[in-house]
């Protein structure tokens, strides 16, 4: 009888501990990650206190890394953690060629910063541009409709600083600054418009992680919609907090994966067109008179390629094979020479709705990602590497992590958090 009873006993303890962790999950909230072209929905399922990172995950201590944060207000030790509603919040938007992307974030721990909202809409604001010189209506009112809800997101939030911006479909058109005069006045932002110089450094600055403590030399690419930012990174020296400062050289390419596409047909593309594309990013690659300065460390296996842009992250989406994109399998992967040649020639042989059909690639993208790819082929050309790092990352980072180091928010949160 006692030993049923201990059983029992038992049996009721192991239930209330599944009960714990069945409540403990809940209680904690997930995040979820979607491909360009639909909402990011992190605010609707994380909890008020940032959730806690999985076990035996490092933290890379570098700015503009994703983190969790910490679960509990108060950790084993007594010190007391800082509730979230308490700190500062951030924003950045991002209006390109072919994106508006919004990211509303908090700062973490070790540089890093937790997203409590996000926004990410394909809108074509360039669309004809290269052939008018001029932003359309259609196109301008997707873009205005996207910002309108980008605006409800940042009116809702007490937000401390900001920095919204526009890209080479606004530098570009000739009636880019009129479009932004609408933009403040039925959405209620204003954008500003950065130069390329600028636009390369918030790449940078965006991808700083996924660049390893050891490696001599980088060469960051941003395939845009409507120009391709070029940074050369040389880390052969004292390396600095922030990787922007190492920049040697840098180019902005006045064409995109919408211009290019424009130009040369994106729906049905030979190898004879494809070629041509090639050829045509690489003689602009050609006149970049800085282009030598990595020439040091390219035989050797500390330099490689990193790229920000939706080309990239679609051939590595494309190489795991993905039923659905997930960002979290995609960021920060690592793709050798060969997967990427595979990659390139298995979407060269797909027609235009075998590209449509693929959950990574579908109808948004169907017409632009070999325009992408060639300009891709065009950079590896020019400065081949045995490995590309692939990062679903870029200017919107870039901008909250200067944002937040300017505004001394990790200072800030270090001496709250050491506070009983």
């Amino acid at each position: 009888m006692a030993g049923n009873g201990q059983a029992g006993q038992a049996t009721n303890n192991e239930n209330a501990k599944g009960k714990t962790r069945k409540r403990r999950k809940r209680k904690r909230g997930r995040k979820v990650f979607a491909r360009d072209g639909e909402a990011l929905a992190q605010t609707a399922t994380a909890p008020t206190e940032p959730a806690t990172p999985p076990k035996n995950q490092n933290a890379s201590g570098q700015p503009g890394v994703v983190d969790q944060g910490d679960a509990n207000p108060t950790s084993t030790s007594g010190v007391r953690r800082h509730h979230a509603n308490d700190l500062p919040v951030f924003a950045a938007l991002d209006l390109g060629t072919n994106n508006c992307r919004l990211l509303v974030a908090i700062p973490s721990r070790n540089g890093q910063f937790r997203v409590i909202d996000a926004f990410s809409r394909i809108v074509r604001l360039g669309e004809g541009l290269s052939s008018t010189g001029r932003l359309s209506g259609p196109a301008m009112d997707r873009a205005v409709e996207a910002l309108k809800i980008c605006g409800d997101k940042l009116r809702s939030r007490k937000i401390a600083r900001s920095r919204l911006i526009a890209t080479e479909a606004c530098r570009s058109a000739e009636n880019g600054a009129e479009f932004l005069e609408r933009v403040e006045r039925e959405a209620g932002l204003k954008l500003e418009i950065i130069d390329r110089r600028t636009e390369a450094r918030l790449a940078v600055s965006g991808c700083g992680s996924l660049v390893e403590r050891d490696t001599q030399g980088v060469v960051l690419f941003d395939i845009g919609g409507g120009s391709s930012e070029i940074a050369l990174i040389d880390l052969t020296r004292r390396r600095s907090a922030r990787l922007a400062n190492h920049i040697v050289s840098w180019t902005s390419l006045p064409v995109g994966v919408v211009s290019l596409a424009e130009r040369f047909g994106g729906k049905t593309v030979t190898r004879e067109v494809f070629a041509a594309m090639i050829d045509d990013v690489a003689t602009r690659l050609n006149a970049f008179e800085g282009r030598h300065r990595l020439n040091h460390v390219l035989a050797t296996p500390k330099f490689h390629l990193l790229g920000t842009s939706g080309t990239v992250t679609t051939l590595a989406g494309v190489h795991l094979d993905l039923e659905r994109y997930d960002r979290r399998r995609v960021d920060g992967l690592w793709m050798d020479s060969c997967s990427v040649d595979l990659m390139v020639e298995k979407l060269l042989g797909w027609d235009f709705q075998q590209r449509v059909a693929n959950p990574c690639i579908g109808a948004d993208r169907a017409d632009l990602v070999l325009a992408g790819c060639a300009i891709l082929e065009a950079i590896r050309a020019v400065w081949p590497a045995n490995r590309l790092r692939v990062a679903d990352r870029g200017l919107r980072e870039g901008i909250l992590s200067e944002l937040m180091a300017d505004n001394g928010a990790w200072q800030d949160r270090r001496k709250r958090v050491a506070q009983p």
